[in-house]
């Protein structure tokens, strides 16, 4: 997982790899990479069965090479995100493991909006999970990249395969290495993935159980407050602007209200002390958000504003 970095874009011509390397420097490069993994433990025979006779993936440089460079408004990107198609996924699948999530809320503490975010956000519910072998993908990367995380991450991978907690056809994800359902990296998954049985090994990629319970125990870790919003939408008046607002603007919700601020019917009930912080995430005149410590546990997830606003909103989309 990232956590993370945020990696997009659409295929495209392929190009030579960057910063001048060739093709054929790739040999070496992967030998000094099964050496580092043979000196981080991983048995010979895993290091040949995920490694032997890789080339550089052209479909991964192209994608990462072709990554778009324009910037999206909040309007624009939530427009985009939180689509009807999107929320009707989620409310299906809230409706086919509304007790799973129960469970897992009473495990864990996270509450279910959270996690059908993520799980909508990161995979469409787990539809589009990505179809790279994910060593492969991590080793051209570490190569083209000159990367040493890319790298790192890709004998991450083989010692998920040596545990035996996955087989290499299985270790399937994104062009950047994001494993599964959670779009986990290798290091994250060893380090918080979960068998919500306790049995087994965790399958973030087939099952619902591990996938929903691994992405809450990784919000648990960051420090989730059971019972808290992450963030809410309000109206705040055209008097508060940029430069008095933003995540490190922190002051009580009672200050926030003497402003101005006005909570929407519905809200949770929070003490009037609660830390809170205002967004205006397209400037005054834009939609306005309040935001909670919930909301950085969420930005671990992926340091992006817009998305820890989105994965919010579309919990509670799913849920009205």
């Amino acid at each position: 997982m990232l956590r993370r970095m945020i990696l997009a874009g659409l295929g495209g011509a392929v190009l030579l790899p960057r910063a001048g390397l060739a093709a054929a420097g790739f040999p070496a490069f992967l030998a000094r990479l099964q050496a580092r993994a043979r000196a981080a433990g991983i048995p010979d025979a895993v290091i040949q069965a995920t490694t032997a006779g890789l080339v550089p993936n052209q479909q991964v440089l192209t994608l990462d090479h072709h990554q778009p460079e324009f910037t999206l408004t909040w309007a624009q990107y939530s427009s985009r995100v939180l689509s009807q198609a999107r929320i009707d996924a989620g409310r299906q699948k809230y409706q086919a493991t509304q007790t799973l999530l129960a469970a897992i809320t009473s495990r864990y503490g996270v509450s279910a909006d959270v996690m059908l975010g993520i799980w909508g956000l990161e995979t469409n519910f787990g539809a589009n999970q990505g179809d790279f072998n994910v060593i492969d993908a991590l080793t051209t990367l570490a190569w083209d990249r000159g990367s040493a995380y890319f790298g790192n991450e890709a004998i991450k991978a083989m010692r998920i395969v040596a545990l035996g907690d996955a087989p290499v056809a299985n270790l399937l994800g994104s062009y950047a290495g994001a494993m599964g359902q959670p779009q986990f990296m290798p290091s994250t998954y060893l380090s918080t993935a979960v068998s919500f049985s306790g049995q087994g090994a965790p399958d973030i990629w087939g099952s619902d159980a591990d996938a929903l319970a691994s992405m809450a125990n990784y919000l648990a870790k960051a420090g989730w407050q059971t019972d808290a919003p992450s963030s809410e939408p309000v109206l705040a008046p055209a008097s508060l602007g940029p430069a008095q607002t933003g995540r490190q603007t922190l002051r009580s919700l009672a200050y926030w209200q003497a402003q101005g601020v006005q909570r929407l019917p519905g809200a949770a009930p929070l003490p009037a002390a609660t830390p809170a912080a205002l967004l205006l995430p397209d400037g005054a005149g834009g939609q306005a958000f309040l935001v909670y410590a919930n909301f950085s546990a969420i930005r671990r997830y992926n340091p992006s504003d817009y998305y820890a606003l989105a994965v919010g909103a579309l919990g509670r989309l799913i849920l009205a």
